[in-house]
């Protein structure tokens, strides 16, 4: 995992001499996107994040933080894929009850419509600039039945001009899964919903800073706690080298699938 952190740090350095190297397309000129994609790298990720309540360890942009990354690291294990800007918004509780997340300062939600609609139109973008695969994915939970539907409309209008648009489910779902297994076996809870050792880890593992979790904070909350602090499962159990293992699913999960999509393309 430390190779790849290296190697994505890399990646995203662009040259002296204006060479595209950044698989973050928010990084590069017009015409280096435009050479990139002529030269092979004709797959689009648009990975979408979230700014909601990560309880009072966490900042609110723990979503968007991993999104990015593990975009970036997909983009590179792919070798043939540019990275759209995470879209930091979700689905995350109503706007006028203020349910889920939105009960919490700083959270912020789209509707289903408008997340559908700001995802198709992202994606449109991706097409019309020369992308002929275009992959859909989420680190939040809500959402991921929107983004399917979405690629299922664009796949079936595009296919016939060769453009193809996939969601990647495996990146979140698959993970989940496979994060469970591995804390049933190793003594960890199995329980954790939002905030808990599972994501904290992850983010632990990207905050080379530390600025983004406040360790004096971590505790476990489940229950009605968690009406008072959003978490619901224990942070505590929570270390970078956990981190490391779940973000090294969802890059290997989503590139599987991806390798999958393509060859039955």
């Amino acid at each position: 995992m430390m190779a790849l952190k290296v190697l994505l740090a890399l990646s995203i350095c662009v040259a002296s001499l204006g060479a595209q190297q950044s698989v973050y397309i928010e990084d590069l000129t017009w015409p280096e996107v435009q050479y990139a994609i002529a030269a092979g790298k004709t797959s689009a990720i648009i990975y979408v994040g979230s700014t909601e309540q990560n309880g009072p360890h966490m900042a609110i942009g723990k979503h968007n933080f991993i999104a990015r990354w593990v975009a970036g690291a997909i983009a590179i294990k792919l070798g043939n894929a540019l990275v759209y800007p995470t879209l930091p918004f979700a689905i995350t509780g109503d706007l006028t009850q203020k349910t889920g997340h939105m009960r919490f300062p700083g959270s912020v939600s789209l509707s289903s419509q408008t997340f559908r609609s700001v995802v198709h139109d992202i994606a449109t973008s991706a097409a019309d600039a020369g992308f002929r695969n275009v992959f859909l994915m989420g680190d939040h939970g809500d959402g991921q039945t929107e983004l399917a539907a979405v690629a299922k409309e664009l796949d079936g209008q595009w296919k016939t001009r060769g453009v193809r648009v996939f969601y990647v489910g495996d990146v979140y779902f698959k993970e989940k899964e496979q994060a469970r297994t591995y804390a049933a076996s190793h003594g960890l809870p199995t329980t954790d919903v939002h905030a808990g050792f599972d994501d904290t880890s992850e983010l632990m593992a990207l905050d080379g800073q530390h600025r983004l979790i406040r360790s004096e904070k971590l505790a476990a909350s489940t229950g009605a706690r968690t009406a008072i602090t959003g978490v619901d499962g224990d942070p505590t159990r929570s270390s970078p080298a956990l981190g490391d293992i779940f973000l090294k699913y969802k890059i290997d999960d989503a590139v599987t699938q991806i390798r999958q999509l393509l060859a039955a393309r």
